[in-house]
């Protein structure tokens, strides 16, 4: 189906909402767009515009009714169900290639709804919300999405000049957006990603180097939290041919406390895929923490470092490091596809080189030995006598991709 065959899908409550829905169907509709609508409200609406989903579907969608939603009275449940309700119906639509771009709109509880429902949209399809709230902290709503906010500066609770200038606005850009292109970036041959920290630069510089010379395009993930989140959901969406996990540090953060956790689904995506990954305990010497006055308590007496002003790291122990490798073992073990660990004997990150502040020998044997343990003998392990940002350990990793990518 062509772009220009497909529609734009509208969502919120159409039964508070009505007034602020029907001007800006209008508005898509002026643009050319065919718009297909979802209405996410529970009581009953009076739009002038057809509603392909009625709220009844939605609340039937999230395996309820619009009777029970009723009954038990309870708003934060309510605006819960109809979020489910209605990404179950996005997810049908998304498959069957009849939408083309998403746009929805409301205060706290609309916001809400559409960041939910947009999470069933892949990546780069465009994600439009207009929220009275996008100026707050909305990244735990939003998630690895690329949705784009536009600042409601009055309530969406009516038509008026200022209202109505930003539904013009919002109309005119998802219309542009849906209609750019390419909205998938599916089936993409010869793609790799990549995890990284600043602790692993070098290293990912050399192989995206030596990989783009080989004809693959390759995507770096700052292994952030977030960052590690996007990668895994975008290996979910099929968008790579082969991982190449350099910087796992994220499984110390979500052991230990820090605050760059990618969740527990962290290393899981590839091994579902059935797609190759190479991967390396990079950085798990380290757990993340913000300013150093706000590092636990129990952890003041540790090894600390001043990364910058608002970036702390602590140095694993011993202990940890057992842990760390059984955890990065039994994830990669999980792989029904051709997978590698690749261990830099002479380090794991920029500071836990050779005289460097992490450097910590028995700590990292520890890792190795408990990552070695717990592997695997599907899975090839490999030991490289270099430090992990060394060009031979890069060349090893890349030729580990390439080797397992023939397979």
């Amino acid at each position: 189906m062509k772009n220009n065959e497909k529609a734009i899908l509208m969502l919120g409550c159409f039964d508070t909402k009505g007034e602020d829905f029907t001007y800006l169907y209008n508005r898509l509709r002026f643009k050319g767009e065919t718009v297909m609508t979802i209405d996410t409200g529970v009581m009953e609406s009076d739009v002038r515009f057809p509603v392909d989903f009625e709220n009844a579907k939605v609340a039937q969608a999230a395996n309820t009714d619009l009777e029970t939603i009723k009954a038990n009275n309870d708003r934060g449940k309510a605006v819960e169900m109809m979020g489910k309700g209605a990404a179950r119906i996005i997810t049908n639509l998304v498959a069957q290639e009849q939408i083309k771009g998403v746009i929805g709109m409301g205060g706290g509880g609309g916001t809400y709804i559409a960041l939910e429902a947009m999470q069933a949209v892949p990546m780069g399809m465009p994600k439009f919300c207009i929220s009275t709230l996008a100026a707050k902290d909305l990244s735990r709503q939003i998630g690895v999405k690329d949705v784009t906010l536009m600042v409601s500066s009055v309530d969406v609770a009516g038509l008026n000049s200022v209202s109505k200038l930003q539904m013009d606005q919002a109309a005119a850009a998802i219309a542009a957006m849906a209609n750019e292109g390419n909205l998938s970036l599916k089936n993409g041959e010869k793609r790799i990603a990549i995890s990284m920290f600043g602790n692993t630069t070098a290293c990912v510089n050399k192989c995206t180097e030596l990989l783009k010379a080989k004809g693959y395009e390759v995507l770096v993930f700052h292994a952030t939290g977030v960052g590690g989140a996007t990668m895994e959901a975008l290996i979910r969406e099929g968008v790579f041919t082969a991982v190449l996990d350099v910087t796992t540090t994220e499984l110390a953060d979500e052991l230990l406390g820090g605050v760059l956790s990618a969740g527990s689904d962290r290393l899981t995506a590839a091994s579902e895929m059935g797609i190759p990954q190479i991967v390396a305990p990079g950085c798990l010497d380290m757990v993340n923490f913000s300013q150093m006055d706000t590092v636990p308590a129990n952890y003041k007496d540790r090894k600390l470092y001043s990364w910058s002003p608002d970036v702390t790291l602590m140095r694993t122990n011993k202990e940890e490091g057992v842990v760390l490798g059984k955890m990065l073992a039994e994830k990669v073990n999980g792989s029904s596809a051709p997978a590698q660990v690749l261990i830099p004997l002479k380090g794991i990150s920029q500071i836990d080189n050779t005289g460097e502040i992490f450097e910590d020998r028995i700590a990292d044997k520890a890792l190795f030995e408990s990552l070695e343990a717990h592997l695997s003998e599907k899975i090839k392990l490999k030991k490289i006598d270099a430090h992990i940002n060394d060009a031979a350990f890069a060349e090893a990793l890349v030729n580990s991709v390439l080797e397992s990518l023939k397979n």
